[in-house]
């Protein structure tokens, strides 16, 4: 059964283009994709990951204000049931010249893995591939 994630650009952010190539290589790599878009609310991303019951929420910023779009987006996943993976990645800071202070900045908000903008699709896939694939062996023993 193929992973189903939920994609989208947070925010006021309006950056199409790495969503658009992060859907093609997700869906090539057969994984069900739900794109929302650009300038995407968080109450969207709950409310597709909750529908579509998504192993992960990819979101995706360029235009440099993850920190202020995403305060609070793990308690409205939390509020809309939502228990999955959860990633960023992107230009997440404005001014941004060490990436590992920006990457601790959002693992402390609750992000699971955090991207810089020059991650390839491939690196991204790898991380989803072995992060769903561990959430289906702890779905299996908690089954068993």
């Amino acid at each position: 059964m193929a992973a189903t994630v939920t994609l989208g650009v947070i925010g006021s952010d309006a950056h199409v283009v790495g969503i658009t190539i992060l859907e093609q290589a997700l869906s090539a790599a057969g994984f069900e994709v739900h794109n929302l878009g650009v300038q995407t609310s968080q109450e969207e991303f709950a409310e597709s990951a909750a529908t579509h019951d998504a192993d992960a929420v990819l979101v995706s910023s360029l235009y440099g204000h993850a920190e202020q779009d995403c305060r609070g987006f793990h308690e409205t996943l939390q509020e809309a049931g939502v228990d999955t993976v959860t990633y960023i990645g992107g230009n997440l800071a404005v001014g941004q010249s060490d990436f590992e202070e920006t990457r601790r900045t959002f693992r402390d908000m609750g992000f699971d893995r955090v991207f810089d903008s020059e991650t390839s699709p491939e690196e991204a896939i790898r991380a989803l591939e072995m992060d769903c694939a561990h959430s289906e062996r702890d779905t299996e023993r908690v089954t068993a």
